[in-house]
């Protein structure tokens, strides 16, 4: 028996009933087609090694439309890695205290990643017994179960803020900021995984129906499921900081400057969606701290490519063209993947002030870490994480978010061996540099 339902037994004998979740006795969640998974199916999976994910795996399928062989390929190698992905999730939750995990909010995260591993364990368990995916109408029910998994996920973030939230007094800041880094860097491998499957399916013949993916499916030649092969950072980067200065212009009456400098026609392949999260994060606070210390100096966002390095054989995935030209998935309107830069880093400088010494040091924490017992929202002590890095100043904002948006920002850098480094000039401003890579090893988790 694992040591979460342990706990269980444990709490029984006081009169103190656990939870219907997390019941042993129902704990196993059996929805429509879904499995009815053991805790001895969870801990063999587990147990299992995860696959080091790099970006050359995501687009090693060829770019779409894809053959009938490269997507039920793609289908198989989707369905090899997100079960033991799901299971390493369920382990460390059930591993932690019982108090926190019986907390609603946790113990909903916990049994959506049960009934997730529900759905895709008959199709893991064809084909360990040698019966993969191997048809397009196998092929198709997958693609639905993969949607079906991230809807069901769509919400982690902060509902898992909410939980921890109302456990700060069980568990400590350290053993949460630990566990939040690991879960929220492997959620971001296991939802990627099937949002690329689920793109190059509705962009392959013959589901080719962009507009009906239930998750990004951009209709773009230099796209290969949602990563696009040659992003522009500065399209990315003026798109954002249109956004943030609406917000900014609405709760303060004043709109901050930017200005692009660097290389703004650099493109490299990369996740749009993740730098667009990144960047609006990093641009709220820039942008707050310029308005709070009521400078008048613009925020100056610069953008440096890496110089090409040498490739070793095999390092650069050989991605074949089309197996035919199909609306704008042109052969000559793609360019090839070496056409651009391994990596940009990019720096976002403000005027705002700088981040006390005394703060600094708590950046990286989650909100909950700061919050005391008179604090119930997140953002309006004005000590967080976010608030931290944007300005010392109190009172809540509208661009104060739960305190997750700079740590969480970290944990997508560094997911393709990127990262996030601050400088701060207390009394004068803040530079953030973000590195981000094209191409490269994913963590393990």
């Amino acid at each position: 028996m694992t040591a979460l339902f342990r706990s269980t037994r444990l709490l029984q004998p006081l009169g103190i009933r656990a939870p219907a979740l997390l019941q042993p006795q129902c704990r196993r969640f059996t929805s429509g087609n879904a499995y009815d998974v053991s805790d001895a199916e969870i801990s063999a999976l587990a147990n299992l090694p995860q696959h080091p994910l790099r970006l050359a795996d995501l687009v090693r399928h060829g770019r779409p439309p894809l053959s009938e062989r490269s997507l039920l390929s793609s289908a198989n190698f989707t369905l090899s890695l997100a079960p033991i992905r799901l299971a390493h999730r369920l382990q460390a939750l059930q591993n932690l205290p019982y108090i926190v995990v019986s907390n609603p909010n946790i113990s909903q995260i916990y049994n959506n990643y049960l009934h997730s591993l529900s759905i895709l364990l008959p199709y893991w368990k064809a084909a360990s017994q040698g019966r993969a995916i191997t048809t397009l109408d196998d092929e198709i029910k997958f693609t639905n179960v993969l949607a079906e998994l991230v809807a069901t996920h769509t919400d982690t973030i902060p509902i898992l803020a909410k939980g921890f939230l109302e456990c700060r007094r069980y568990i400590s800041p350290a053993e949460v900021t630990r566990f939040l880094d690991e879960h929220l860097r492997a959620r971001i491998g296991t939802r990627l995984i099937s949002e690329q499957h689920i793109a190059l399916h509705f962009s392959s013949q013959p589901h080719f129906d962009p507009g009906a993916s239930p998750t990004p499916c951009p209709e773009h030649p230099t796209y290969i499921g949602v990563i696009d092969t040659a992003l522009k950072p500065s399209l990315t980067i003026e798109s954002c900081a249109g956004f943030v200065a609406d917000i900014c212009e609405l709760r303060y009456g004043v709109r901050p400057k930017l200005i692009i400098d660097g290389e703004p026609e650099t493109t490299f392949a990369f996740l749009p969606m993740h730098l667009e999260y990144i960047v609006t994060e990093l641009l709220k606070n820039a942008f707050r701290a310029s308005i709070e210390s009521k400078t008048s100096e613009p925020v100056v966002v610069t953008i440096a490519p890496e110089p090409p390095l040498k490739q070793q054989p095999g390092e650069l995935p050989d991605i074949k063209s089309p197996p035919q030209d199909l609306g704008p998935f042109k052969s000559d309107a793609i360019k090839p993947l070496d056409d651009n830069a391994p990596g940009v880093t990019i720096r976002i400088r403000d005027r705002g002030g700088g981040i006390p010494p005394d703060v600094l040091p708590n950046i990286w924490s989650y909100s909950f870490t700061t919050f005391t017992e008179d604090h119930d929202i997140p953002g309006s002590s004005g000590h967080d994480g976010l608030s931290a890095i944007a300005t010392a100043s109190t009172g809540g904002s509208s661009i104060a978010g739960l305190g997750y948006g700079l740590p969480l920002s970290r944990a997508y850098a560094e997911y393709f061996g990127g990262g996030i480094a601050v400088q701060s000039l207390y009394g004068w401003g803040t530079d953030v540099y973000l590195r981000l890579k094209g191409v490269g090893k994913i963590d393990k988790k």
